[in-house]
């Protein structure tokens, strides 16, 4: 069941990120992440905390309940 919650939020995370023409480099760099962990995120396969969802959802421009939309 977590795994499901944590794919979902990441293909939203890739989502948002598409819409917003930016590329996974991109977002990771505006993050301060690795690139590889961001790959991990959008997958499903990091377990994010409360504030790397934070930092995302602000390098995204976007509330964080957006991404769990």
């Amino acid at each position: 069941m977590g795994n499901s919650l944590q794919i979902k939020v990441g293909n939203r995370i890739q989502e948002i990120r598409i819409e917003k023409n930016l590329s996974q480099q991109d977002l990771a760099a505006k993050c301060n992440f690795e690139k590889s962990n961001m790959s991990r995120l959008e997958a499903g396969r990091a377990n994010a905390t409360l504030s790397t969802l934070d930092i995302v959802s602000k390098a995204l421009e976007v509330e964080v309940i957006e991404l769990f939309k």
